[in-house]
């Protein structure tokens, strides 16, 4: 399993959590000015203008359901997802990737450092393997070698850089040292005192490799990768972080997090892991290397132990980091600098082990359905998660049943929705459960509005999905009429995930009554739907396998 280590306000040993009153002090009162520190350090600006900075995706592969490197880099073309990170090097993914214009990082797996740092020749022959046999058709445009090395198999520390030295000097042989860079990813635990940044520091015991490495980065233009999780920050210093800091919320002056050493104001947690980085490299002397976030996120569901894992604060995180990112503001140390990040994950990983916030990473579920709807809408098309094409209005989980009813009495009243579905007796009377009915009240007024902004809102009890509710446990009428040959239809949605006998057979026999069909038999269903569909809609030639998914979608309507 892949692991997180976690940072905490520290004393200089992993782990140990900072005197409260020194959390104090760098959440002061933005009394103190912001300025410019006499210990900021400057980046050297030695290789060109600086590139656009961009928000790629880190792409795991435990699913169970996984489309196939085919339909994968079509999604991706489709979500405007230029930038890409694999945690080996997949071949079949890289060889869909040809052409794309998909830029790859490809990826060491941790158990074969140990080989690789030990022969030139083993190196030679996975630059052949997994990059000659692919560039420049597949856009590789990075290395990582292993992830988190240091901190999760520090017995390969030693061989780490030997590993990467290998590495590059058959990039060199290739000539394509300039266009493919390497390094390793790090987690946040390697930098210790990491808040307030100015006092950050590597783990000491670690300098016979960090040194190194940091040489060779600077040497090479290579970026530090930094694995950066504010989740788990504010996790482990709850009551000392606060959750808006977290999730890139706006937030009052006084609320700001200030560096008591430069003054420097931080609004948001990830800004003071990378400024903590940077400031981690100028204590060894090091100015030149650029940050590069490759794993940043928010799970979207967790267990009774991480009560903050929800769909709500994962699309905050997510849909505010992406905004951050391409305003190019760069941190408060280097507003001139902003780092790359790519965001773990483009999947749930469902075959993850537990907790269950480990499989709650992604945007997307492996066979390409939104987990949840990212709001990114002036940034270009990019990761517009709404692969349907259509959004819905459900009530928020969590949210208490009073509330929920206050809101599904104005919906239902002064909002107009049509609730006639939902009373009893009707067809989405059941599940009779306030949390059923509000969703079903809350689609119906936000289908009715057009899904005008602030049409979904219901004083916070409600939230837009992209994922088909009647998938679920609900359906929802969808407004408006279709007129068809046979007259007028409504497009509903099942209100049960059980086909109900009664049900079917309401239906033959009102299918029957009115001649679209002769069969009485009760195993007559897929023809007759068939017929039905034939006979009113013209509509496409079924199969066994789809007639369930329509037999949800239409019924008749008086």
């Amino acid at each position: 399993m892949k692991e997180r280590a976690v940072p905490c306000f520290g004393n200089g040993e992993l782990g140990m959590v900072v005197p409260v009153f020194l959390a104090a002090v760098f959440l002061l009162c933005s009394g103190i000015p912001a300025g410019s520190s006499p210990l900021a350090v400057q980046i050297k600006r030695t290789r060109g203008p600086r590139d656009e900075p961009f928000v790629g995706l880190n792409i795991g592969t435990e699913v169970s359901n996984l489309v196939s490197p085919e339909a994968l880099v079509s999604f991706l073309q489709v979500q405007k997802i230029a930038h890409v990170r694999l945690y080996d090097a997949n071949p079949d993914i890289l060889t869909a990737l040809a052409r794309s214009k998909i830029r790859v990082i490809i990826s060491v797996p941790n158990n074969q450092i140990l080989a690789i740092g030990s022969s030139n020749a083993t190196a030679v022959a996975w630059i052949s393997r997994n990059v000659l046999a692919y560039y420049p058709k597949t856009l590789i445009t990075g290395i990582a070698v292993g992830d988190e090395v240091l901190t999760t198999v520090p017995s390969y520390a030693p061989i780490l850089v030997p590993a990467i030295e290998f590495l590059y000097s058959a990039l060199v042989a290739a000539n394509l040292h300039n266009e493919i860079k390497i390094s390793t990813p790090h987690a946040a635990s390697l930098i210790l005192d990491t808040f307030p940044p100015s006092q950050a520091f590597f783990n000491q015991s670690l300098s016979s490799v960090i040194v190194p490495l940091l040489r060779f980065l600077s040497r090479t233009g290579s970026p530090l990768m930094m694995n950066l999780y504010p989740y788990y920050v504010f996790m482990e210093n709850k009551g000392v972080v606060p959750l808006a800091n977290s999730l890139f919320r706006p937030i009052a002056p006084s609320k700001e997090m200030v560096d008591p050493n430069t003054l420097l104001h931080y609004t948001n947690v990830l800004d003071a892991m990378i400024d903590a980085a940077y400031y981690s490299m100028k204590n060894f002397n090091f100015t030149d290397v650029k940050v590069l976030v490759t794993e940043t996120g928010w799970p979207s569901k967790g267990d009774s132990k991480e009560p903050y894992a929800t769909i709500d604060y994962a699309d905050t995180y997510n849909s505010n980091l992406i905004k951050h990112v391409l305003d190019k503001s760069g941190t408060p140390l280097h507003p001139e600098l902003t780092s790359n990040v790519y965001i773990y994950e483009l999947f749930n990983e469902d075959l993850r082990s537990p907790p269950v916030s480990e499989a709650s990473w992604g945007l997307f579920n492996g066979d390409l359905t939104p987990a949840y709807l990212l709001h990114v809408s002036d940034t270009g098309g990019f990761l517009a998660n709404d692969t349907t094409n259509q959004t819905y209005c459900i009530a928020m989980g969590g949210v208490d049943s009073k509330t929920l009813q206050s809101a599904l009495d104005w919906a239902c009243g002064p909002g107009q929705a049509n609730c006639t579905e939902i009373q009893p007796g009707e067809n989405c009377f059941k599940p009779n459960n306030v949390k059923s009915h509000a969703s079903y009240a809350f689609d119906s007024y936000y289908q009715k509005e057009g899904k005008v902004a602030g049409s979904c809102d219901f004083k916070g009890a409600a939230m837009i999905t992209t994922t088909d509710p009647s998938r679920h446990s609900s359906f929802f009428l969808h407004q408006g009429k279709q007129q068809h040959r046979a007259g007028k239809f409504h497009r509903l949605k099942w209100c049960s995930q059980q086909i109900r006998a009664h049900h079917l057979k309401k239906w033959r026999d009102r299918c029957i009554g009115e001649g679209i069909s002769t069969s009485s038999s009760n195993t007559f269903l897929p023809f007759l739907f068939n017929s039905y569909v034939d006979a009113t809609l013209s509509y496409r030639p079924m199969t066994v396998d789809l007639w369930l998914d329509e037999i949800h979608s239409f019924v008749i309507v008086p």
